[in-house]
């Protein structure tokens, strides 16, 4: 669900006024990834009831009120749910009514199949002089696949803001801070940082500057991290490194009340209500939205020969009932060391079951260093190859192997899936973001082949071991 309104702020305030705003704008966090939470505003001590979860009146006169991500019956190591004591129950709203979709769409059957390696230049943030666009308005999906109805699927939304969503929402800013009000508290969520927004949860979105960033959407799975294996106990996220918010209510009214927007079935219905939708005064449970900085990621890699697969720069996975099969992983590519003996360091070139989403928040990615920027993407379908392009090659295939730091100042990232995505109307024509000449990166490709010779000489000449 999306709670969509603006917190006004103005220029001129009295001091009283400023220590509002400043509480208003305070931004607390407990640390953990899953873990059983509690918390409660300290503006009402005690507001959590004691050893129970439902008493027959609730401190402080409140209502409780159970937010559950997971069937009852689910195992306990997958069972979802929280409790949220409330100054009145989120049911207190006027129906809901069918409103304009903007660029939201699930309808993968728009225009015909297109199974070429696609690219986007940045993607364009509306002008001053256009009409203010808010977070609902502000979403253009671009591709996707899947069933929404039956909880099966995916789908991959750009968000684009001048100023100031019953599936969950994995925000990828890539400019501009985003100041998140949700049901359990507050979070500032700046570029290089992640949000997870689960099912069901109420949020709303403060901006102010202009803003743009990626949102992964799936449904009917929640985002894990992913399991270690022979990596052990330690190592890419770690549980300690996400953020989830404490407790924090407002009771207040606005002229015209608040607009609740319900994305239900893949369409959009708006609600009235005259309460604050975050009017959570204390909650506990393990049902939470939370924040992840990237640059907590601890890199994997191989210090021999050789790469190892991608997939040990996951930091959340959204299962599938396939052991193994993501229906997502969240991917990155962040700052390390390349130190592989014998081996061409950048990216192979592939062919894969999977489909890849990549997209560009800050620097230069290594194995495209021009046409890829960031506020862009790209998207290579199952099976669809590619890989470096011809520079990279062959400035890789020259390059002395010493030691050397990798994507300093860069963060890439990837939205991996083993579904067939399709690119919607507005990725392939309405963006105008398209890049038409993409393929042509790969043209200067040359043929080295040596047919008398298994031992050749390298690029450079030098002969190889």
């Amino acid at each position: 669900m999306l709670s969509d309104f603006s917190h006004k702020t103005g220029l001129k305030f009295h001091s009283t006024e400023l220590k509002i705003i400043w509480d208003h704008y305070h931004f607390s966090y407990i640390p953990g990834f899953g873990n059983e939470c509690a918390s409660e505003d300290p503006r009402c001590p005690g507001a959590l009831p004691e050893g129970q979860n439902n008493p027959q009146v609730c401190p402080y006169n409140l209502y409780a009120e159970q937010l559950s991500g997971s069937a009852f019956t689910c195992p306990r190591s997958t069972n979802k749910r929280s409790w949220l004591y409330r100054i009145l129950p989120s049911v207190s709203h006027k129906p809901f009514e069918s409103i304009d979709q903007g660029h939201i769409t699930h309808n993968w059957d728009e225009v015909d199949p297109d199974p070429n390696q696609l690219r986007w230049k940045p993607f364009e943030i509306p002008k001053a002089s256009q009409k203010k666009v808010d977070f609902v308005s502000g979403l253009h999906t671009l591709c996707g696949a899947g069933d929404i109805k039956s909880n099966n699927g995916l789908a991959i939304h750009i968000f684009l803001y001048l100023f100031t969503a019953a599936l969950s929402l994995l925000l990828v800013p890539q400019k501009g801070k985003l100041h998140i009000y949700t049901e359990f508290g507050k979070m500032l969520v700046q570029p290089n940082e992640i949000c997870v927004i689960q099912r069901g949860m109420r949020f709303s979105i403060d901006v102010f500057e202009e803003t743009r960033g990626y949102i992964l959407e799936v449904y009917g799975v929640h985002f894990e991290l992913p399991d270690l294996g022979p990596i052990g106990a330690n190592g890419l996220a770690n549980p300690r490194d996400f953020l989830i918010p404490v407790a924090w209510y407002e009771d207040r009214q606005v002229p015209g009340g608040y607009t609740v927007i319900n994305k239900y079935q893949g369409k959009l219905f708006a609600a009235k209500q005259d309460v604050s939708p975050f009017n959570v005064v204390a909650w506990h449970g393990n049902y939470t939205p939370y924040k992840y900085n990237l640059e907590n990621f601890m890199v994997i890699n191989s210090v021999a020969f050789d790469h190892a697969d991608p997939s040990i720069f996951t930091v959340l996975t959204a299962k599938s009932l396939r052991p193994g099969v993501a229906i997502a992983d969240f991917v990155i590519f962040p700052p390390r060391w390349g130190v592989a003996d014998k081996t061409f360091r950048p990216p192979y070139y592939h062919r894969n079951c999977m489909s890849e989403f990549m997209g560009l928040i800050k620097g230069h990615y290594e194995a495209k260093q021009g046409g890829f920027l960031p506020g862009g993407g790209s998207l290579h379908s199952s099976m669809t190859p590619h890989g470096p392009d011809a520079d990279c090659f062959e400035k890789a295939s020259k390059a002395k192997l010493a030691p050397e730091r990798i994507a300093d100042g860069t963060m890439a990232f990837m939205f991996e899936s083993s579904l067939s995505m399709a690119v919607t109307k507005w990725g392939l024509k309405t963006s105008n973001c398209l890049d038409e000449n993409y393929y042509k990166c790969w043209e200067p490709l040359k043929s080295h082949f040596t047919p008398n010779s298994r031992k050749p000489a390298g690029l450079n000449g030098a002969l190889l071991p």
